[in-house]
């Protein structure tokens, strides 16, 4: 391997920062990205078109987390066959992977266009913005492929130690859809068709530029004809993508579930909400740049035999994590009120999304603890673990506080945003116990081999 993508030696934070820098730069495009059609259609577009897309995007979202997890396996099964030296088992992996996921997207596809009404009702859209979040899903689930192939192809590169050509075709899928925004929203008064029709062709645009680089790629294995089926690797990569899928999918169901919560608040609500889970998304990135960059910094170690070092990654990302997630928090709770003005000019939206915002400040600092340690399980396959361990978060902690406080008298976003950082500092605790019983377990495995 090349020493730029050989993660098992050499300064852990100098290769950590500089694989991860790429990503987090990825993850601020793909938040701007989401971001410009939100900002676009509240400036130029209707409060109503404000609250579909808000709506609309909650359910994209749950779309394209599930895929990024499941994809996951993919990045850790490409990173631990290089750690071991076995590069000829890549293709195998890379063409399973392509069935695999074309099937989904026609699934996906589907029930998108099919059940779009029944999901808007279901999110309990405000009456006045209703048809136009059924418009956004439809038409976002007309260009499902283009999503679920970005992500499957940046999971290939990460595996492959190369988080920087996720960060170019990103980029040009965010300037196609800020000027596709414009020119739809802004200057054919589209409103919310509009910002989905931009978010489509821009994904294609970068799916396409992402199969050029890859083909023009030096890369240390073949892909054959026969890789195109179901094969071994097949179930390799999802045994360790499903269970982060499953969990996924039920943390962005909860985050539905939410916004469903928040819906029957009324329209400022709903778009004051959609405002601050934009400001969310990019108080995010740098923990989930972190998970993201340590699943494949672990999973080379552990496949080298190398675990201290391992170990010693998860660390580091903690430390740099909360660093960053100190500053993050008192921006958010200074500025919130400024950063909500960025994306409407409703006084009423602007006060919702800071109410929110205030609840959710201390997320951007315990999250970097979390998904630290969730990257480095996520590196050691440890993926079951992670599944049930963010079930509990979600189902037992986060949903049912947020739903008890959506139900007060005089409801607060305030303490509806609190069921979020409450939720991770749970899943900390349980994260700690795992890893405490992990070191003894392979102590006790030590100690019984050297007698």
């Amino acid at each position: 391997m090349k020493e730029k993508t050989d993660f098992t030696q050499g300064s852990i934070l100098k290769k950590l920062f500089w694989f991860m820098v790429p990503i987090l730069g990825a993850l601020i495009l793909q938040a701007a990205y989401g971001a410009v059609d939100l900002l676009v259609v509240g400036r130029f577009g209707s409060t109503s078109g404000l609250s579909a897309v808000s709506t609309g995007s909650q359910v994209l979202n749950l779309v394209t987390f599930v895929v990024t997890q499941l994809a996951m396996g993919i990045t850790v099964l490409i990173a631990r066959y290089l750690g071991e030296k076995k590069p000829e088992q890549i293709g195998a992996v890379l063409g399973g992977a392509a069935v695999v996921f074309a099937i989904i997207s026609v699934v996906l596809c589907v029930v998108l266009v099919w059940l779009a009404r029944p999901i808007a009702v279901l999110m309990q859209a405000p009456a006045e913005s209703l048809e136009l979040t059924v418009s956004y899903v439809r038409i976002c689930g007309c260009g499902i492929f283009f999503i679920v192939a970005y992500n499957l192809l940046s999971a290939i590169f990460r595996g492959l130690g190369d988080s920087k050509s996720p960060l170019v075709f990103v980029l040009v899928a965010c300037v196609v859809n800020i000027f596709g925004d414009l020119l739809l929203v802004a200057g054919f008064k589209m409103d919310t068709a509009g910002a989905a029709l931009a978010t489509v062709f821009a994904q294609t645009v970068s799916v396409v530029c992402a199969v050029v680089m890859l083909m023009k790629k030096d890369l240390p294995f073949t892909i054959r004809k026969e890789d195109f089926r179901f094969n071994p690797q097949c179930r390799k990569f999802l045994g360790v993508g499903l269970p982060l899928a499953l969990q996924e999918c039920l943390t962005q169901i909860s985050f539905l579930a939410l916004c469903a919560f928040v819906n029957r608040l009324g329209l400022d609500a709903s778009s004051g909400y959609g405002v601050a889970s934009k400001i969310v998304n990019f108080a995010m990135l740098v923990p989930s740049a972190l998970m993201q960059s340590m699943a494949s910094f672990v999973s080379q170690n552990v496949g080298a035999g190398n675990s201290k070092r391992a170990k010693q990654s998860m660390y580091t990302g903690i430390g740099v994590g909360l660093a960053f997630g100190c500053v993050v928090f008192a921006l958010v709770m200074a500025k919130g009120d400024l950063l909500a003005g960025f994306f409407s000019t409703d006084g009423a939206v602007i006060q919702k999304g800071f109410e929110y915002l205030k609840g959710f400040a201390p997320e951007t600092i315990v999250t970097a603890v979390l998904f630290s340690m969730v990257g480095y399980f996520n590196g050691n396959g440890k993926t079951i673990w992670v599944m049930v361990q963010g079930l509990v978060q979600t189902l037992l902690v986060r949903l049912p506080m947020a739903y008890f406080m959506s139900i007060q008298p005089n409801a607060s976003l305030t303490k509806i945003g609190l069921a979020a950082p409450v939720s991770t500092a749970v899943g900390i605790v349980l994260n700690v116990g795992f890893y405490i019983y992990l070191n003894r377990k392979a102590q006790a495995h030590e100690t019984g081999m050297r007698n």
